[in-house]
């Protein structure tokens, strides 16, 4: 009988149409995932899949993990390297839903939290194009579901389900510190929640999460703190001259990854959790502390930086539930707004149906004609008898590497930290791409001679992406470049898109 009470309540919680909804979704996101060209950042992720190792310089290995478990079960592929996407989201939006439920039971709230989250560009758009904000957004859902659950059950062991998730998110991506900061104000705040501090699984929590987090440091303490340097270092950019415009960019593009409508029930839920916190209310109170707290620091980001609109997708999840907690019927349109968006995105993204100028059409930037220049550079290299293709950007490079067989090497600073086969370049004859973006030439330092032998663009139906210049180059003494370990595939072939 218990058996049976507990199935209607889990039916409540997944009503069929929301399954049916959201298997149908997560099709959609394998099928464009698919098909949508790889972009250079993702490329890049992609070679540190081949160079697996416990931190890089720009961010912490979870996202190469993940594209190597990818790539194990779909190849080396644009499927493989995103397949791990559409299935986080599925996973993180069921999550969700438990969540909601758990925060605010018998309301409904878990449909509304889901079809939110799922409406926003920000899920969508991380489903399909791997970057460490895919991970991380899971891994913080996760977080949050064991929060839920704890205090729905007042089981103690929750405490170490929220830890684990919590190294695993700081595993994906530093912006989880954030997370962690939140909970803890949390029970210092919530007369309630302080009675943790005397339960050990708490402070096994905060133990696991820095065990999982272990490797990631002892990466920066032997390689010059690199990585935490970098991103520390943003905290240095100071211009407050350009603070109303760093601010207008940040709110517009939170309402476009948000969605409009859906961004404004995000403010309200979070309004709601922030009143919650001011009466002592232990659930909205947690749900306040994991957003307002992250919003308030990009805020004030912005006063002296540039924020980039990926970066506070983290407040997403907790938005959500913290929406989902209002009984309005906006969260429908809202919601088909968000997902008729998402349509139009990844429709151009595939299809590119719309002839949109360059500067507004953000898939031709960062996605098209990458396959075509490849071919191109192959031919070139070909013709020009180079031993290796060398590019001074890391994205090009990247790019270049997944698709090309051949040998590529890169001279930035970035490939410098992996853990490589070293190329020495001395004395040896290669072709060099180089954007026409910046007017750099050729480094002395690296290249012995450099001799401009023609130019090439990338694109889609017309619409030049972007200009290269191609440099038949002979490498310096003493010159050598990270080199991506070769893979199992005919010699010259391109990988698919």
């Amino acid at each position: 009988m218990q058996r049976g009470l507990r199935g209607e309540r889990d039916m409540l919680f997944f009503p069929r149409w929301l399954r049916i909804s959201l298997l149908v979704l997560t099709a959609i996101r394998i099928s464009v995932a698919a098909i949508a060209p790889l972009s250079p950042d993702e490329t890049y992720y992609f070679v540190w899949s081949k160079a697996l190792a416990p931190g890089f310089l720009d961010h912490p290995p979870m996202v190469a993990l993940w594209i190597h478990l990818g790539t194990l079960l779909a190849g080396d592929t644009a499927l493989g390297v995103r397949l791990l996407g559409p299935v986080s989201a599925l996973l993180g939006s069921l999550l969700l839903i438990r969540a909601a439920e758990d925060f605010f039971p018998e309301s409904g709230a878990g449909v509304r939290a889901a079809c939110l989250l799922n409406a926003t560009l920000a899920l969508n758009v991380g489903a399909v194009v791997m970057t460490p904000d895919t991970p991380l957004l899971f891994f913080w859902t996760a977080a949050l579901a064991a929060l839920a659950r704890l205090l729905r059950t007042r089981k103690a062991g929750w405490w170490l389900v929220f830890g684990l998730c919590t190294g695993c998110a700081l595993d994906s991506k530093y912006t989880a510190a954030l997370l962690a900061v939140g909970v803890l104000i949390w029970m210092l705040a919530m007369p309630e929640a302080r009675r943790w501090f005397a339960c050990w699984q708490a402070w096994a929590a905060g133990t696991l999460a820095a065990g999982c987090f272990a490797p990631v440091f002892w990466w920066n303490a032997t390689h010059d703190w690199a990585s935490f340097v970098k991103q520390g270092g943003r905290t240095a950019d100071w211009q407050p001259e350009q603070a109303a415009r760093y601010l207008v960019e940040l709110v517009a593009g939170q309402a476009g990854l948000a969605t409009p409508l859906v961004g404004c029930l995000f403010v309200a839920g979070m309004t709601f959790a922030a009143r919650g916190f001011w009466r002592r209310i232990l659930g909205p109170a947690l749900l306040a502390c994991v957003t307002v707290l992250p919003a308030v620091v990009f805020l004030q980001h912005a006063l002296g930086g540039r924020v980039q609109a990926n970066w506070p997708a983290v407040v997403f999840p907790g938005a959500a539930l913290a929406a989902s907690a209002l009984a309005s019927g906006w969260w429908r349109p809202a919601s088909g707004l968000g997902l008729a968006m998402t349509a139009a995105v990844f429709w151009q993204a595939t299809a590119s149906p719309l002839p949109l100028p360059r500067a507004l059409d953000f898939t031709l930037i960062r996605l098209a004609g990458w396959s075509d220049l490849a071919g191109k550079v192959f031919v070139a290299s070909d013709q020009a008898k180079a031993s290796f293709v060398a590019a001074d950007e890391y994205g090009l490079a990247s790019e270049l590497a997944f698709r090309l067989h051949c040998g590529v090497v890169s001279t930035d600073l970035r490939w410098r930290t992996f853990d490589m086969p070293r190329m020495s370049l001395a004395g040896r004859t290669g072709l060099l791409v180089l954007s026409e973006r910046g007017s750099a030439a050729p480094d002395p330092r690296i290249w012995a001679s450099a001799k401009l032998i023609g130019r090439i663009d990338r694109g889609r139906h017309g619409e030049v992406a972007e200009t290269y210049r191609l440099f038949r180059v002979t490498g310096g003494t003493g010159s050598d470049a990270a080199r991506l370990p070769e893979r199992e595939r005919v010699m010259g072939k391109l990988a698919q898109d």
